[in-house]
């Protein structure tokens, strides 16, 4: 027992993912996160496909994989052995430190004294005043991707990471990108001006050094979309024409997707041939077979519709738990088949308590458009709304669209002289007048 309570106060210490904090809320999390992580393991750009294989392992122990993570592990010190002969004692840290909490999982005491051996070996070596931890750059622009990896919404904190990462290495091309993309991260989840601007002079930095970093690319087109339309597609274009990377490719067709629908199914089509097992981009073809909808005529229509049905439906293949995916297929079924519909979106409220809280405003927003425009239910609809929209947190996006049902509602009982229920409506919005996390 004393060992054990030795150890675990050593581990408590580590610099490595089972000490990061890193916010996954279930198992859909758990998948999507891994899903991320094999396309970075298998096309990251920077040499850190080492510290991937060791998020991977961090990941495979969270489900109970533990011979699997030390597989991880041990290619990721492998890799790390190829791509960082001259500072891998620096860059080694975060894999042994996953190590010896695996292995504490699996109760092999005499491993972690070892792994904890070696950590402490490097730690005096670097002449750190703690014998389990050490201040390098190159384990705070570790902690910065992995909060990347588990999501944009934490972007304000891996922006902090890589912040702290330059004022230890001021030059270092790969810690200024991921700061440009933390920026870039947190202005996705509050569309702040001055992040947008920030975001926007990072990003011109790392490509006057990065040329061909075709992820900082993308992020840069996407800023650029609405303020220098011409500039953000000729980026766009570039990616979709020299990229290998899926994730790429992707971005690149959901900026043509607006303007240039044939060809954003084109990079898809070329996205999967890549990675056919990577469910986002089935869904995102079949939102571009939506899209294709609003102007199908009669002889096509059905074709079209079938086509998207398919893409939803292989995207939840790919990843059952996949709330959004799901969610589209319930609205495309609504009009064909409105029971089965109903049956997809029953399922989807069970799942309400457990789900995160983006995914809850989604499916509050569905719900209540199937319930409004599939049978008619005013008042039904609104307590969706109203219920979605006053989720604290969430995103922006539903927030708005939530918020535009309502101002429409609301007008529509002012229209109908139910004069009680608009101001009802109108009482709503004013509780939340503002989007906040």
């Amino acid at each position: 027992m004393r060992t054990t309570k030795y150890l675990w106060e050593k581990l408590q210490t580590l610099q490595c993912h089972f000490n990061w904090c890193l916010e996954l809320k279930d198992e859909v999390d758990i998948g999507h996160v891994l899903n991320t992580v094999a396309l970075k393991v298998e096309h990251t750009a920077y040499h850190n496909h080492s510290f991937y294989l060791a998020m991977r392992a961090y990941l495979q122990q969270l489900q109970g994989n533990n011979l699997e993570a030390l597989d991880s592990l041990q290619e990721a010190e492998m890799r790390l052995q190829q791509d960082h002969p001259a500072d891998f004692s620096r860059q080694v840290l975060l894999v042994y430190g996953n190590y010896a909490w695996i292995y504490y999982h699996l109760v092999n005491y005499e491993m972690v004294e070892l792994y904890l051996g070696r950590i402490s070996e490097i730690c005096r070596s670097l002449s750190s005043p703690e014998p389990y931890s050490v201040q390098i750059p190159e384990i705070d622009a570790q902690k910065g991707w992995s909060l990347l990896a588990f999501g944009f919404r934490n972007g304000e904190e891996a922006a902090e990471c890589f912040q702290t990462a330059l004022r230890g290495d001021p030059s270092n091309p790969d810690f200024q990108a991921g700061l440009a993309i933390s920026v870039f991260a947190s202005w996705t989840h509050s569309f702040k001006f001055h992040l947008w601007d920030k975001a926007r002079r990072l990003m011109e930095q790392t490509l006057r050094r990065q040329s061909q970093n075709n992820e900082v690319k993308m992020h840069l087109a996407d800023l650029l979309r609405k303020r220098d339309w011409r500039r953000s597609m000729g980026l766009t274009m570039e990616v979709a024409q020299n990229s290998l990377n899926p994730e790429d490719l992707r971005n690149a067709a959901k900026l043509c997707m607006k303007n240039f629908l044939p060809q954003a199914i084109g990079i898809l089509r070329q996205a999967i041939a890549l990675a056919p097992g990577y469910h986002l981009l089935q869904s995102d073809l079949g939102f571009c077979y939506k899209a294709q909808l609003e102007g199908a005529t009669s002889e096509n229509r059905e074709e079209i519709l079938a086509a998207a049905i398919e893409s939803f439906q292989r995207a939840v293949e790919g990843n059952p738990q996949s709330i959004f995916s799901r969610l589209e297929l319930a609205q495309l079924y609504g009009g064909k088949a409105p029971l089965y519909a109903q049956e997809l979106y029953q399922n989807l409220l069970e799942e309400l308590p457990t789900a995160r809280k983006r995914c809850q405003q989604a499916i509050y927003l569905h719900w209540g458009d199937f319930l409004l425009q599939r049978k008619g239910l005013d008042h039904q609809a609104l307590e969706m709304y109203e219920a979605g929209y006053l989720i604290g947190g969430g995103h922006i996006h539903e927030w708005q669209l939530l918020r535009q049902r309502l101002m429409k509602l609301a007008e529509k009982f002012e229209e109908d002289s139910e004069m009680d229920q608009a101001a009802a409506v109108f009482g709503t919005l004013r509780l939340r007048p503002e989007f906040q996390k």
